[in-house]
């Protein structure tokens, strides 16, 4: 008998009824150090006093009006994030996959009111852009698309990396390259400055457009307020989601006026998208993360972090190959099975996410404490040194 919970989730067996921080409280009283953040949704960890007081403010005004109308919230929004990106207009949605899916819309229509046949967008293995249709199609991974064909023409995937396979695709046929800077699911590959520059070039040059996916990557994640800037180059459109709600449903599509040119009245439309809630809190959030000193801190925490985690992976040289990510995303590539590792965390007190290529993912909130970030190295340790023992007892 199926379940009243659609059974798409392989669930770990635990029930949290409370969050402080970087803590979660689980149903039993237990306490764990969480170092997902809900899959760096969390940005600034569970109950952020502004966010709740953002939150309950604009609850008590209004909650919800249809796109029909203005809505000053999200004007707000929009303003501060044009202020401080690239973008010039502002679309706003519920979650990444709904940005993806209007990022491959504007991207077609750009090229249909030039009257050019550009039907096809480069994306890259690994790539992990959502789970709608749309989205999965731009993935392509056998893991996400098996069975639910016929998908979404007009992609061509490319190997990570390799440069000769991108420069043969590259053809007057190519509407737009999708890529995330850093790889979340894919196991925490940061792109090189040099590629992404690299791509920024090669658009220029057969006037191509780029799209970033800084879902998971960005507001703050890798101590800039979007990861494109560490390389100095902008996008022309970049779909945003996660951390920027700080937990709330929130995700965004950014773009240049060229690159929107052909979204008109009628082109697009989100029922709950950029809501009160949503836009209230958002907001919020922009104000704590999009500043300097907050940033410099998310670079302080990180470098301590990574100096943590590198004795770590010395100490257990059985269990883990090596530390990878930037900022505050970072991944332990692992020898032994990564879900093993997650597990043994379980055990120790501690959250993390599993990912491709035997990585399991730490993305704490990025105003995690020093103490906490501490203690989460020593949980780890632990962890580690359980699952030595196991090897050790086989």
């Amino acid at each position: 008998m199926i379940a009243s919970v659609l059974p798409t989730y392989s669930r770990a067996p635990l029930t949290f009824t409370s969050g402080s921080g970087s803590w979660l409280t689980e149903a039993d009283g237990r306490r764990f150090l969480d170092l997902g953040a809900g899959i760096a949704v969390n940005a600034l960890g569970h109950a952020h006093p502004a966010l709740v007081e953002a939150l309950t403010t604009q609850a008590q005004a209004l909650w919800h009006v249809s796109n029909l109308y203005n809505i000053p919230a999200q004007q707000k929004l929009a303003d501060m994030l044009v202020d401080k990106t690239f973008a010039d207009s502002a679309f706003f949605t519920n979650s990444g996959t709904e940005a993806a899916e209007l990022a491959i819309k504007m991207v077609r229509k750009y090229w249909y009111d030039l009257g050019a046949a550009r039907p096809t967008i480069l994306t890259f293995e690994g790539a992990f852009h959502g789970r709608s249709t749309g989205a999965i199609a731009a993935a392509g991974s056998e893991k996400m698309t098996k069975g639910f064909g016929p998908l979404l023409p007009g992609f061509t995937h490319l190997d990570f990396g390799d440069h000769d396979a991108l420069q043969a695709a590259v053809s007057d046929k190519i509407a737009a390259i999708l890529v995330e800077p850093v790889q979340g699911e894919g196991g925490i590959r940061p792109l090189p400055d040099a590629c992404l520059k690299g791509l920024r070039d090669l658009c220029d040059q057969h006037g191509i457009l780029l799209i970033l996916d800084e879902v998971q990557c960005g507001m703050g994640r890798t101590g800039k307020l979007f990861a494109h800037e560490w390389s100095g180059i902008t996008p022309d459109i970049m779909m945003v989601a996660k951390g920027i709600g700080g937990g709330f449903p929130l995700g965004a599509v950014l773009a240049t006026e060229n690159a929107a040119s052909g979204m008109t009245a009628g082109t697009h439309g989100s029922t709950y998208g950029g809501n009160p809630l949503a836009c209230a809190v958002g907001a919020r959030v922009m104000e704590i993360v999009a500043t300097d000193d907050f940033l410099a801190e998310v670079n302080r925490k990180a470098g301590l972090f990574r100096q943590k985690l590198e004795g770590l992976v010395a100490s257990h040289p059985d269990i883990f190959e090596d530390v990878r990510g930037s900022g505050l995303m970072l991944g332990l590539k692992c020898k032994v099975t990564n879900s093993d590792l997650v597990k043994a965390g379980y055990a120790n007190g501690v959250l993390t996410v599993p990912a491709a290529d035997n990585v399991v993912r730490l993305l704490p909130p990025l105003n995690i404490s020093d103490d906490d970030i501490a203690q989460a190295v020593t949980m780890l340790d632990a962890a580690a040194s359980d699952l030595r023992s196991d090897l050790t007892a086989a």
